[in-house]
Parts: structure tokens; sequence; C-alpha cells
């Protein structure tokens, strides 16, 4: 899948949060959208994965130079971000099994060896969500979505709520799980996004 915009722009109100966006992701490729905080990186995220619709400009997601419909893109990607819940009222085993009834687990991967990246106690997947650090949710929310397959992979601060072992843990999980799609993260923390091979700032869009 390639996504291209065409002078992409997004406004709340009357405040334009960026405009005039030419840009083309593609397959194979690593991506840092880059920016302070507040200043328009969820927002575009919400835009390439179909959650928000653009303002002006055109958006076109190709597959084998064919052009896909929005409402079906959701079936090709895979995200995890702040705003993004968990079912807090499911064990983590049911949150599992739950997630990939929907989402094709990635090449090499099944739920043993999901459950071993996780890197948790063999009683934790019988506790219910809500009973999770903050930290743990967010491990969670990232295997949900790194071992998913999907052609595109969104990380919107991948790292929020972890502690430098969750740091690492994270950088290990993006390193086996990246390649053959699109990765791109939302981000202004340089260890998040180091290995990325090509960057936008947002604030030139605005």
């Amino acid at each position: 899948m390639n996504i291209t915009l065409q002078d992409i722009g997004r406004r709340y109100n009357r405040e334009w949060i960026f405009r005039h966006l030419d840009y083309t992701f593609s397959f194979g490729n690593s991506y840092a959208i880059l920016g302070p905080n507040g200043s328009g990186k969820s927002t575009l995220l919400k835009v390439l994965t179909g959650s928000l619709t653009p303002s002006e400009g055109d958006l076109r997601y190709l597959v084998d130079s064919k052009e896909q419909d929005v409402e079906h893109v959701f079936q090709k990607i895979s995200l995890a971000a702040p705003y993004v819940e968990l079912i807090e009222e499911f064990t983590l085993e049911e949150m599992l099994n739950f997630h990939f009834k929907f989402k094709t687990l990635l090449v090499n991967y099944d739920l043993e060896k999901v459950k071993e990246t996780l890197g948790f106690s063999t009683a934790t997947f019988q506790k219910e969500i809500r009973h999770f650090s903050s930290g743990m949710k967010q491990r969670v929310k990232l295997i949900l979505a790194c071992c998913s397959e999907s052609q595109v992979l969104f990380l919107d601060e991948p790292t929020s709520n972890l502690d430098k072992d969750g740091e690492g843990w994270y950088l290990d999980l993006l390193a086996n799980t990246k390649t053959d799609r699109i990765l791109i993260i939302g981000s202004n923390q340089e260890h998040e996004y180091s290995f990325c091979n090509e960057y936008l700032q947002i604030m030139d869009f605005k």
C-alpha cells in the first residue's frame, strides 16, 4: 500500500491544524511525524487512518495501483495510540483472543509467541485489564498493533507510560515486527523514532 496526500488540510472551527500537505508514504519505509505537543501529529494520524476527514485536499490509498475506499482501509492498518482504549473488563487472555478474531496474526507469530513477547507472568493473563498499570496497558496496546498482520502500522506516542525497561522492550518489538509494511510514528521523543528513514515536520505545514 501507498498513501498519497495532495494539498491536505484539517481545521477545527476556524483554526487550521495543518494545511497544504503534499506527501507520499511508501511501502517498506518507516516514517516519523515530528512536532511539539499540540502541533497536530495525532490529528494527522487520525486523518491517515480514516477516523477524521480532511477539511481540504485529496487522500488516496493505493494497493497494487488500485485505489481503496476509505471505509475499507481499517482492514489493512493497525494502530496503537493513547486515544485507543482497551476493553478493561476483559482479562488479558480474553483481550488477546477477542482482538485476533478480527485481526490476522503476523507471519511467524501465534498466541503463545505473543504472550511470550509480552513478558508477563502466567497469572497476569487471567487478570482483568482494569487492574493493570499504565505501563502494562501500553505494552498490550503495542503488542496488539505490532503483532497484527497489516500493511500500515501506526504508532502515536508509543512509549507513553513505559519505563526504561519498557522502552527497550518497545525497540526490540519494533525490530522484529516493522518490516514488510509502512510504519508511521507520531512522536517528539527521539528514542521512539531514531530508526526511521523518513521524517515529516508537522510545523512545516501551518
